[in-house]
C-alpha cells in the first residue's frame, strides 16, 4: 500500500506540469492580452485596438512610445522569453507562491481566501443536503422498488434534475424574491449584519443562502438518491441476502447489519472529492445570478481579463488538490471494502 501511496504522489507531478504547460501555452496566443487592455484602457479615446495575440503584438500599440511599451510588458513581466516565465512560474508554485493578480494589486492566495467563504457557503450546504437527503430516500425507493413511491420520487427527481440550476434559481428570485418578497433578492448577508445579534445573524444568513442553495442542491440530489438506489438493488439481490433472510433475520437486520456496508461503497468513496470539492465549489450562474462574489465569479472575471497569474494559480491549486483527493478516494476502497487490493 505504502509503494502506490508512492507511486501516485509521484504521478501527480507530470500531471500537474502537463496541466501547467498545456494551459500556458495556449495563454500565449490568446488575443487581448494584460499588455494590451493596459493600452486599450489608456487610449480609450482614441479608437484603436485590436489583438494579434496575447502579448506577442499589439496593433493597439500604435502610436505609443516603445519605451512606455516595454515599461509595460517588463510590468506584466512578459519581457521575458516564454520559456523563462514558465520556469519562474513553476518556482513560484514550489513555493506555492501563487503570484499575484495584475488588475487586484493582490496575492492570488489573498484572493482565493477572501472568495472562498461564499463558495463554502454554497458547497457545504449543498453537500450535507444531497447526502443527508438523498441516501436515506434511495435506500427507502430500493426497498420499495417498482412501487407507487418509487415510481413518484423517481418522476420528481429526474424532473429536478432535469431542469439546470440557474432556471431553477431565476424562477425562485421572481416567485418568491421579487413577487412575494420572501427573500432577499441577492448577497449573503443584510447591510446591518454588524447590529445583528448572534441568533438574528444566523437567521439572516439562513434567509439569505435558501434560494441559491435551493438552486444548487437538484443536481447533485438527484444523482446521489439514484445511485445509492441502484447500488441497494444490487446488493439486495446477491446471495448472501437470500442466506440472511433463510436464517430468520429480519428484513431490518438484513438490510442495515448486511446490505448497508456493502451498497454505501460507492457512496462513502466519492465522499471525500465531494466534501473537499464543497470547499472549492464555484457555480458562475448561481453566483452571478444571486451576487454571490464566490470563486466561480473570480475564476471567470480572471478569464476574461486575462489575469494569468490567478487562471494559473487557481488552476494549480484546485487541480493539486483534486489529485490528492482522487488519491483519498481511492484509499477509502480499501478501508470500506478490506477485499481490495492496490498490489
Amino acid at each position: 500500500m505504502l509503494l502506490y501511496i508512492v507511486k501516485r504522489l509521484l504521478l501527480m507531478i507530470p500531471t500537474l506540469l502537463g496541466v501547467l504547460l498545456i494551459t500556458f501555452a495556449v495563454v500565449q496566443f490568446v488575443p487581448g492580452g494584460p499588455v494590451e487592455q493596459y493600452l486599450a484602457e489608456a487610449k480609450a479615446g482614441t479608437g484603436s485596438g485590436g489583438a494579434e495575440g496575447g502579448g506577442l503584438s499589439y496593433r493597439g500599440a500604435q502610436g505609443v512610445d516603445p519605451k512606455r511599451i516595454e515599461q509595460i510588458k517588463a510590468l506584466y513581466g512578459f519581457d521575458k522569453p516564454a520559456h523563462e516565465r514558465f520556469v519562474q512560474m513553476l518556482g513560484q508554485f514550489a513555493r506555492f507562491d501563487l503570484g499575484k493578480s495584475f488588475f487586484q494589486n493582490k496575492a492570488v492566495s489573498d484572493l482565493v481566501l477572501e472568495k472562498l467563504p461564499v463558495s463554502i457557503s454554497l458547497g457545504l450546504w449543498t453537500f450535507f443536503i444531497s447526502y443527508l437527503v438523498a441516501v436515506p430516500l434511495g435506500v427507502a425507493k430500493a426497498v420499495r422498488a417498482g412501487s407507487r413511491f418509487d415510481v413518484v420520487t423517481t418522476l420528481l427527481v429526474l424532473l429536478g434534475y432535469a431542469i439546470p440550476g440557474f432556471v431553477l434559481g431565476v424562477v425562485l428570485l421572481v416567485v418568491f424574491g421579487g413577487q412575494l418578497q420572501w427573500f432577499p433578492l441577492r448577497g449573503l448577508t443584510s447591510s446591518n449584519w454588524d447590529e445583528l445579534s448572534w441568533a438574528a445573524r444566523a437567521v439572516d444568513y439562513l434567509w439569505h443562502i435558501a434560494l441559491p442553495v435551493t438552486a444548487m442542491v437538484l443536481g447533485s440530489f438527484a444523482v446521489t438518491a439514484i445511485l445509492t438506489k441502484n447500488a441497494f438493488l444490487e446488493e439486495i439481490r446477491k446471495q448472501y441476502v437470500i442466506t440472511a433472510r433463510a436464517k430468520g433475520l429480519s428484513e431490518r437486520q438484513v438490510l442495515y447489519k448486511h446490505v448497508f456496508r456493502n451498497a454505501l461503497i460507492p457512496i462513502i468513496t466519492g465522499f471525500p472529492a465531494a466534501f473537499v470539492g464543497a470547499f472549492f465549489t464555484g457555480s458562475l450562474l448561481i453566483e452571478t445570478l444571486f451576487s454571490l462574489d464566490g470563486l466561480g465569479l473570480l475564476s471567470y472575471e480572471s478569464v476574461i481579463r486575462r489575469d494569468y497569474p490567478v487562471v494559473l494559480g487557481t488552476l494549480y491549486l484546485f487541480t493539486l488538490i483534486g489529485l490528492v483527493t482522487k488519491l483519498v478516494s481511492d484509499l477509502c476502497y480499501v478501508w470500506v471494502d478490506p477485499r481490495v487490493r492496490f498490489d
